[in-house]
């Protein structure tokens, strides 16, 4: 009986002691830590993945270069020093940026007290076409801000349209920009010839000191853009650009404005309007820029210019959008431009245009007897021109913080009427509203920021 006892008591240890390491190793947490460190300070030469929901500090002009990828997962915040700081992702290298809507990447500033331009914001360079040189090589260009070095890493261009850089879905980029020189600053998020290979979605941009985006050619595509309050223009197109875009919001800040007029939209075929291809010719649709002027009360910067300006031969698109509350809504500039709406290479329809001073203007097209407003109410062209803001239909377009809301209101102008186009290929989504926020839609909330 004592031996059976003993037997039995031994097992019971054992039994216990091994119940006891299962559940001592199943509660023990794993933190994973990067073995590179939390500083970003030097070009990223060979494959390199983030630890997720961790916090950074980019503290250089940092390449991505020589075919590397930089993997950034869900969570992970990057604080870039104050200066001529900024990422650069350089032709044949990619950026992998996936975030979730819970949790977004973000990259900001590292000072106390943030503000426009502490740096110099996300640059991606691909190999798709652009109508622009650099060193009597036609289809290459040098990208601004004083990226370039002696490696050539600030050149961007080449022949395939279908180039990849990566991606960039939920995203923030704030505080970003940077005064290099006059006319040649870094942007918040730069595109120098990125192709449609890459995959840019929910990305908001917020406080650029420059633009929020600008298209230097290329052919990416991109959906779910927010330009919040930033300094220059919203959506910035040159050098040949022929992408497309669809649901982006614009928002602005009615005291900030840059001295060099501050636009919606700005869109060059190149700095002189020669006809050089490709043309600039994007196709934006389903966009809602919110002027600063909800009404004829509100004080604004004397900087603030026009919700589109076209100009020097481009042939952008603007379809089922909603511009309000700027001096000047749309500005066809040149008789090159006149001609290119004339001929269809220029479409502008579905559009909503509301709470102007002027809503529709022309310089420089005489010699092509442009008549935009006629032009403008075309049968089937769908547009609209609205004399108050909130006529254009919108929940609560100048509501501040938790009560902004961009959405069609159920039952206004904004919540029908959208139009149909060669122009929207099977890239688009088909809507039957206009703007870039259908009733009840909430794709803009909680990765974002108001």
């Amino acid at each position: 009986m004592k031996k059976f006892i003993t037997g039995f008591t031994a097992l019971s240890m054992l039994l216990f002691s091994v119940t006891a390491c299962k559940k001592k190793t199943n509660n023990t947490p794993v933190t994973p830590t990067d073995p590179n460190g939390y500083v970003l300070n030097a070009d990223i030469t060979a494959n390199r993945t983030l630890v997720a929901n961790s916090t950074y500090t980019l503290e250089a002009m940092v390449y991505v270069k020589n075919g590397a990828t930089l993997t950034i997962p869900e969570g992970v915040t990057i604080k870039v020093s104050k200066g001529k700081n900024a990422l650069v992702i350089t032709r044949g290298a990619k950026i992998m940026a996936t975030g979730t809507v819970d949790k977004p990447i973000v990259f900001t500033s590292a000072e106390a007290a943030p503000s426009y331009g502490d740096w110099g914001g996300i640059v991606i360079l691909g190999r798709a076409t652009t109508n622009t040189s650099f060193n009597s090589v036609a289809g290459q260009g040098e990208i601004e801000g004083g990226v370039n070095n002696s490696a050539g890493d600030g050149i961007y261009g080449g022949t395939d349209d279908a180039d990849n850089s990566g991606k960039l879905k939920y995203v923030r980029i704030e505080y970003g920009g940077y005064p290099f020189q006059p006319d040649k600053e870094l942007n918040s998020l730069t595109m120098g010839a990125v192709g449609s290979g890459t995959e840019i979605d929910y990305v908001e941009v917020m406080y650029g000191y420059d633009d929020a985006f600008e298209w230097f050619g290329g052919s990416v595509n991109a959906k779910h853009l927010i330009s919040y309050k930033t300094l220059d223009d919203d959506f910035d197109t040159d050098f040949g650009f022929h992408g497309k875009i669809q649901f982006a919001i614009a928002i602005r800040d009615k005291d900030k404005a840059d001295v060099s007029g501050s636009n919606g939209f700005e869109s060059d075929n190149d700095a002189s309007g020669t006809t050089t291809t490709p043309f600039t010719a994007p196709v934006f649709a389903n966009v809602t820029v919110i002027g600063p002027k909800q009404d004829a009360s509100t004080t604004i910067s004397t900087n603030f210019k026009r919700a589109a300006h076209i100009r020097r031969n481009s042939r952008m698109c603007l379809l089922n959008s909603i511009l309000i509350g700027y001096p000047t809504g749309i500005l066809i500039d040149g008789s090159k431009c006149g001609t290119n709406l004339i001929n269809g290479d220029i479409e502008l329809k579905g559009n909503i245009v509301g709470g102007m001073t002027k809503s529709l203007d022309t310089t420089g097209t005489t010699s092509v007897s442009l008549n935009l407003t006629t032009l403008f109410s075309t049968t089937g062209w769908g547009n609209e021109i609205k004399s108050n803001t909130s006529e254009a239909g919108l929940t609560a377009a100048y509501g501040a913080g938790s009560a902004f809301d961009p959405s069609a209101a159920s039952g206004s102008v904004a919540a029908s009427g959208a139009v149909t186009s060669t122009k929207l290929t099977s890239f688009f989504t088909t809507t039957t509203f206009r703007g870039a926020v259908g009733v009840g839609d909430t794709w803009w909330k909680t990765w974002s920021k108001f």
